[in-house]
């Protein structure tokens, strides 16, 4: 039976450890457990995560995002007034006009993004109404890390994908974390990891087996057949298992439970072919198959430890975000994540490079764009004063928002939903107003990052091709 928790403590009770009766305590215990319980165990919690999953879904069984009104399209989405919005319907019936009466029009996020286009070619240049984007440039990766479950990480990750959703870039998510939680929030279905990366980090090892292959047969030496899982994955396309969701500009490539026989695998073939690039697996292919020629954005949610899974995530990334909470036990374990990821990435340079050097070629570098650790579920109240000690020893590697623990989060999330897929008319104005600030200024200063970056690699392309044009 559940204890009532609200009652008031009554200090002369003894206390509820002492006395207790051995014979009692046994008979609690149940029968011995064996293996066959741990299945019956997940079987009734996938039953109610189904269930759960399904509260934030329409009664036809899918997922469906909310409109969005006048109101918030003009204070958080496309910065014109409601007035200029209004006159731009009237001028052009033409565009979407929402649903409703005249004086409270609701919009899909569709609707939106062509309200977008429209006032970036016809209203006025001196606003943003598209976000930066270099023409030319590839997508941004950006990998959300860390080794401590329970930091944040998937929250972060959904809801800087969602904001840059609503802020007018096309995104994709990969779900690399085979517990799947960004998969449930973004409606995601997957059966098996053959609808995940695993068939695409196969194809990796598979191409880099047929490229060894054949320098063996060229030298008469005998080459390593493959075998039919390898024969599969490089008949497996990444556009075959990129997903639309309900956020007509997010796309996900999925996760579920099966996707963890990756970290046993993945070893197994590096044993057999030394010179795999394991951790480039992801890059590889998100480049190679043009996905990074399709997308704005794509955002790696990465499993709670530094496996191989999260090795192929950071390599591939541009940028590399480590939430983490203000207490020390979080601060002491991303201090060890910082650790592992130097003596992991440091390890691979240097025996790579061992070996390119004396073959006389280039050597290896890993690089990030930039990299930030993120205060989240924040507490001013109690945690300022080690949050701010927290600050002082990661320094330039700290977000300087930090951001808030809401309300917002906790009772969007019993509808499976992130605060940006909320109606604000189901919350109190007050805690709907500090809820998506809290995300909204974690997305702004992310966004300055992403720009950032984006900005410099156009200086570097256009220096190099001055370069070349004084040479010519």
């Amino acid at each position: 039976m559940a204890q009532d928790m609200s009652k008031k403590p009554d200090a002369t009770a003894p206390q509820p450890y002492h006395n207790l009766d051995p014979a009692r305590a046994a008979a609690k215990l149940g029968p011995m457990v064996d293996t066959t319980r741990f299945a019956k165990a997940a079987a009734f919690c996938g039953k109610g995560r189904d269930d759960l999953a399904k509260r934030g879904y329409a009664p036809d069984g899918k997922k469906r995002l909310r409109r969005f009104s006048i109101w918030e399209i003009t204070k958080y989405l496309i910065p014109v007034a409601p007035a200029h919005l209004r006159r731009v319907l009237r001028a052009h019936p033409d565009l979407p006009q929402g649903e409703g009466e005249a004086g409270a029009k609701w919009f899909t996020l569709e609707e939106v993004l062509a309200l977008r286009a429209h006032l970036a070619a016809e209203g006025s240049a001196q606003k943003e109404y598209l976000p930066y984007r270099p023409a030319g440039l590839p997508a941004k990766i950006v990998a959300v890390a860390n080794f401590k479950g329970g930091s944040g990480k998937t929250t972060t990750c959904a809801h800087l994908a969602m904001a840059a959703a609503l802020d007018g870039y096309k995104v994709l998510v990969i779900d690399m974390d085979s517990q799947g939680s960004m998969t449930s929030i973004l409606g995601g279905q997957v059966t098996d990891e053959w609808q995940t990366v695993f068939p695409l980090i196969a194809k990796d090892y598979a191409l880099a087996l047929q490229a060894e292959n054949r320098v063996r047969a060229a030298g008469g030496h005998p080459t390593t057949p493959l075998d039919e899982t390898l024969i599969a994955a490089l008949e497996t396309e990444s556009k075959e298992l990129i997903q639309k969701t309900h956020w007509p500009n997010i796309d996900l490539i999925g996760a579920q439970l099966n996707l963890y026989w990756a970290e046993f695998q993945i070893p197994v073939w590096r044993m057999a072919l030394r010179s795999w690039q394991l951790w480039n697996a992801l890059g590889n292919f998100l480049t190679n198959e043009g996905i990074l020629d399709h997308y704005d954005i794509v955002f790696v949610d990465t499993p709670p430890a530094l496996g191989y899974l999260t090795i192929n995530s950071l390599s591939a990334a541009d940028i590399l975000l480590v939430p983490l909470g203000a207490s020390f036990l979080e601060f002491d374990s991303t201090g060890r994540f910082f650790d592992m990821l130097h003596a992991t990435f440091a390890s691979i340079e240097e025996g790579e490079n061992s070996q390119r050097r004396a073959l006389g070629l280039g050597e290896i570098k890993f690089e990030w764009d930039v990299v930030r650790a993120i205060i989240t579920r924040f507490d001013a109240g109690q945690e300022t004063d080690l949050a701010n000690v927290i600050q002082a020893y990661f320094g330039d590697f700290m977000n300087t928002y930090r951001q808030e623990f809401t309300a917002l989060v906790g009772q969007a999330g019993e509808q499976v939903n992130g605060i940006y897929e909320a109606d604000y008319r189901d919350f109190n104005r007050d805690t709907y107003l500090r809820g998506r600030e809290a995300f909204d200024r974690t997305y702004a200063e992310f966004k300055e990052l992403l720009i950032g970056a984006w900005w410099r690699d156009e200086q570097m392309a256009k220096g190099a091709e001055d370069g070349k044009t004084q040479k010519a």
